[in-house]
């Protein structure tokens, strides 16, 4: 039995996967945590992955390892390949004003015409502007730029800081993949080129980049590291929407609803996406195809945060939600706690309207939290269909999906039936796709097990209710 392994590392966590490269079968798991924050060391992603590594038993039976990460984080070296400052990750908004200057220069439909998305808070270049801005010192020692994937991969190969790795700041040896590279704002998946124009607007200067590679390929093997054997071939790895949709294996007709950290609505399609209202982000796909995308900054931690005003668990909320009549009596909660991203309101806070004395009870805030989440991810798959895209049927993936009140809600919200696989890592599961690709020049073809299948019940006053308050 050959062995693969892929890992997840994002914004709260990494995960490590290892799975029969034939079969797909799960074999064993490990996870660490990350440091609580919108910045981060990146160090501390390193030392969350030999972590991770160790709780799933050591590499040392496996043939090939693959890393899918959390997009978009900016990762800034020097010449002598050491981190210059702390990583923004792509939910700290403060590059908000950075990304309405680029916006202004360069223009919105120029923006998607050129890379296929317009900037806003989340993305590398608006950050890179930032740090231009606020830190110029900084930013004029970067010697390259990479994302939080191409980093850990880069390490993995024995690259790094003179005196903390094996093969020294060789910064030409940085590789990524479309997936995680469309997300910077200065790269098109549609002519799979970086716009280093962009790239020097946003930083004040040219710098190294990853070089990109393709679905498959290989971008070296590992030198001995702790629980990690010399020889393992390292995969491309992807973005992490696009590592989740490769590890669902989805196809034409599916769109990925998740619910985690960030809230997302994203499929496979053959076409890019040019969306110049920045709605739509035109990322590439982990298997050569195309990926459109809308991401909201609050998901799954609405329901903690109004879980904890009510005193209650998850399992909780959603009994109690679920005494509650769809559209909880008027109560609507828009529920923009961090901001938002889609719609674009980096200052937002969160609104509860329809407050009466009839309205003001705890099933109604609890359905008000579940519908609020929902009708943001309803809106964004609105969005993706007005880019052409044919929903046939909704994969309801991430951890607040397994919540039977979120099942049930997520039915009547939506106007397309939907699936909920059985829980599992689905972006560490495409990391190991794509190890096993690596490893094999084929594509693996392993099964995805469905969990649930709510009986579809759509009920209109929800999302009606939700548009009109709409900001």
């Amino acid at each position: 039995m050959t062995l693969v392994a892929g890992v997840d590392s994002s914004t709260q966590s990494c995960k490590v996967v290892v799975r029969d490269a034939d079969t797909g079968a799960l074999v064993r798991t490990g996870r660490a945590t990350h440091p609580v924050g919108t910045e981060v060391d990146p160090a501390a992603w390193w030392d969350a992955l030999l972590a991770a590594v160790a709780d799933a038993g050591g590499l040392a039976d496996v043939a090939a390892v693959s890393v899918a990460a959390q997009q978009h984080g900016m990762v800034v070296l020097d010449d002598a390949g050491q981190v210059i400052r702390p990583a923004l990750l792509w939910n700290d908004t403060r590059s908000a004003p950075a990304a309405r200057d680029l916006i202004n220069e360069v223009g919105a439909a120029e923006y998607a015409r050129r890379t296929g998305v317009v900037p806003v808070a989340s993305f590398t270049v608006t950050k890179l502007r930032w740090l231009q801005d606020a830190e110029p010192a900084n930013a004029a020692r970067v010697a390259a730029v990479a994302l939080p994937h191409d980093w850990l991969s880069w390490r993995l190969r024995g690259y790094g800081p003179a005196g903390e790795s094996a093969l020294g700041p060789v910064l030409t040896e940085l590789a990524t993949d479309r997936s995680d590279a469309s997300g910077t704002g200065y790269f098109s998946a549609a002519t799979n080129d970086y716009d280093r124009e962009l790239l020097v607007r946003g930083l004040g200067h040219d710098a190294q980049l990853p070089r990109v590679l393709g679905p498959g390929e290989s971008m070296g093997t590992t030198v001995q590291l702790p629980g990690i054997p010399a020889g393992l071939v390292v995969g491309v790895g992807a973005g992490d929407n696009a590592g989740a949709a490769l590890g669902l294996g989805a196809a034409a007709g599916d769109v990925i609803v998740s619910i985690g950290t960030s809230g997302t609505v994203f499929a496979v399609t053959e076409q890019p996406s040019e969306d110049a209202s920045g709605t739509v982000a035109g990322f590439a796909d982990a298997s050569g195809l195309h990926l459109p995308l809308i991401a909201t900054l609050n998901a799954a931690r609405i329901l903690d945060s109004v879980a904890g005003l009510l005193g209650v668990d998850h399992t909780e909320l959603g009994r109690l939600a679920l005494e509650a009549e769809p559209g909880a009596a008027g109560l609507v909660l828009q529920p923009y706690f961090e901001g938002e991203r889609t719609p674009n309101l980096p200052d937002a806070t969160a609104s509860l309207f329809g407050l009466t004395l009839g309205s003001a009870t705890r099933p109604n805030l609890a359905r008000a939290a579940i519908e609020g989440l929902l009708c943001g991810l309803a809106d964004g798959l609105d969005a993706v269909r007005a880019q052409g895209v044919t929903v046939e049927r909704i994969l309801l993936i991430g951890g607040a999906a397994q919540n039977p009140a979120v099942q049930q809600i997520a039915a009547q919200v939506f106007d397309a039936p939907v699936a909920v696989p059985t829980p599992g890592e689905y972006v560490a599961d495409g990391g190991a796709t794509q190890a096993a690709w690596s490893l094999t020049g084929a594509r693996p073809a392993w099964s995805v097990a469905i969990a649930a299948e709510p009986t579809p019940d759509h009920r209109p006053v929800i999302r009606a209710q939700y548009a009109a308050h709409r900001a």
